[in-house]
């Protein structure tokens, strides 16, 4: 069984995960607010080279090498800096290449996905919001890993503090579009109603009833523990934070909670 544990950095929280002991990594509470990863970094590893994107709700998924790619066009004076070309490349994952790389995302209801290689101590980063989510970008984060040498077996994949599917309210075309991702593919082509009556039946569902017309909970990290599961990753390979954003005002930020663009970070070292 996996342990999630609070760990302290002058006097503020983040949270670590048992299944990855080996790397560096944390979940920062909204204590850490407004730090950016290159200030929160020296808490996991101070020599660690950061990397981090603009997050934009697809699939994309970056390694290291295509970041610099793009921080070396930029100007090399800050006051010619062209504003069409922005500082951080548009993604909503980052894979490490080699050691002491530090990946980041930042959350705010969205899942943050740290996967780590046990053999080849790489790692990555992943925002799983509910679109990304239905991209797939875990899966394609997977198939990135699997391309650069990865076998399922080696993977190890924590899942942070995210809204609890049972206080996620969404519409049933919302839920059905995440949904399809893990039916049968003769179901993913019928109506979001049929998707979501199919969905609520099944063993540890990621959908909950909801009392409102045309809604149901969604369970967003549930479903990317079913991607990845189908995908031939072990249940034991995979640990969900005991933790939702939306009802700890305390630790988390939560957009759905207070409507405000404030995050906390997660981030990753490679070994």
């Amino acid at each position: 069984m996996h342990t999630w544990n609070w760990r302290t950095c002058k006097g503020r929280f983040y949270l670590t995960c048992s299944l990855l002991d080996a790397w560096p990594h944390g979940f920062f509470t909204r204590e850490f607010w407004p730090h950016p990863p290159s200030a929160l970094v020296p808490v996991l590893k101070a020599d660690a080279q950061t990397f981090r994107v603009k997050q934009v709700h697809g699939n994309a998924v970056l390694n290291a090498m295509e970041v610099q790619a793009h921080w070396d066009q930029l100007p090399t004076q800050p006051t010619q800096l062209d504003k069409a070309v922005p500082k951080f490349p548009d993604a909503d994952g980052l894979m490490s290449q080699s050691k002491n790389q530090a990946v980041w995302v930042c959350t705010a209801d969205c899942t943050p996905v740290l996967i780590a290689d046990s053999r080849l101590g790489q790692v990555a980063a992943i925002h799983a919001g509910w679109r990304g989510t239905a991209a797939k970008i875990v899966p394609v984060a997977l198939n990135r890993f699997q391309e650069q040498g990865s076998q399922l077996k080696d993977i190890r994949v924590a899942m942070g503090p995210a809204i609890a599917g049972e206080r996620y309210q969404v519409n049933t075309e919302v839920a059905a579009q995440v949904g399809s991702t893990v039916v049968d593919p003769h179901l993913s082509e019928k109506s979001a109603e049929v998707i979501t009556e199919h969905l609520l039946q099944v063993e540890q569902s990621p959908l909950f009833a909801d009392p409102d017309p045309g809604r149901v909970r969604l369970d967003v990290r549930r479903v990317n523990a079913m991607q990845l599961e189908q995908m031939g990753v072990l249940p034991e390979q995979i640990a969900i934070a005991p933790h939702c954003t939306y009802q700890d005002p305390d630790k988390f930020f939560s957009y759905r909670r207070e409507h405000c663009k404030q995050v906390q970070w997660s981030g990753i070292v490679s070994c």
